[in-house]
């Protein structure tokens, strides 16, 4: 009986745990991950794509200013794309069986320029999205392509500033395919990862259009890895609590690891 009443008492500390972790996530890192470096204009403004999905419950647009023209910018989105060039950001998850290797480009190649709509564009192994409209210099947008139905986009919009200066922006809008868990799975990954590889994607598109130096895959891995590392801390914790006895203390670690979980992947400081 004692033992069945600590492992209940174990049971109701990790659902605590998880509900308060979750509750941070929700009511602050997930607004914040949503609309990261974009404007109140930017978030409102409506975009090309948005009649992908009328009420999608997952709804991002996020922004980076580029110290270049659209016509710079522009090259480097049209390349983009797994099996092509690459997606400018954490090359040891994203590059992994590509055809063109795992580096994603630091130059433009003229064979990945001419795009049309209705091109399929590969954005890993299993996964494919589809031109679905194309403004040279304004705007591409990937429709998310299953069985031939077009559900939900991916937006890139430039936005200049003045001669010099650009607003890239990043919207995607999809939603849950509650009915298909092999996809669901796959939107559960989206929810909690998409946005530190979206603002790779925007600070690798930032330095190669502005012509600065290109962060190494070595330093790539390493900040990649960090980040799991401090993941995979946190689920420790939460194992460890369930092997072993019950105290404040390990109750109390336990909610720090979650906390600098959501602080480490969703804090500014850390970007």
């Amino acid at each position: 009986m004692f033992f069945m009443k600590n492992n209940l008492k174990k049971f109701i500390a990790v659902i605590s745990i998880i509900a308060l972790v979750m509750a941070g996530y929700f009511l602050l890192a997930r607004p914040y991950q949503l609309q990261w470096g974009a404007t109140c204009e930017e978030i409102q403004r409506p975009m090309p794509g948005d009649e992908l999905d009328r009420n999608p419950t997952f709804l991002a647009t996020r922004s980076i200013t580029i110290n270049a023209s659209p016509e710079v910018i522009w090259p480097w989105l049209v390349q983009m794309g797994f099996d092509r060039v690459g997606f400018y950001g954490y090359d040891i998850l994203e590059g992994i069986g590509s055809k063109q290797g795992m580096h994603s480009a630091d130059r433009i190649l003229p064979e990945f320029q001419n795009i049309s709509v209705g091109d399929k564009v590969p954005i890993s192994k299993v996964a494919e999205t589809k031109l679905f409209a194309i403004e040279k210099n304004k705007y591409l947008i990937w429709a998310e392509n299953i069985k031939g139905s077009l559900n939900g986009g991916f937006t890139w919009a430039l936005s200049p500033i003045d001669n010099n200066h650009t607003r890239l922006i990043s919207r995607i809008r999809w939603s849950y395919h509650w009915t298909k868990p092999g996809l669901l799975l796959l939107d559960l990954f989206t929810e909690f990862t998409d946005h530190i590889a979206v603002r790779k994607i925007l600070t690798g598109i930032k330095v190669r259009a502005e012509g600065r130096e290109i962060t190494s895959m070595t330093f790539q891995s390493i900040e990649f890895f960090f980040y799991l590392a401090i993941l995979f801390s946190f689920l420790l914790t939460i194992f460890f609590l369930l092997l072993r006895p019950l105290t404040l203390k390990s109750y109390l670690i336990c909610i720090g690891a979650g906390v600098i979980w959501l602080i480490t992947w969703y804090s500014p400081l850390f970007i």
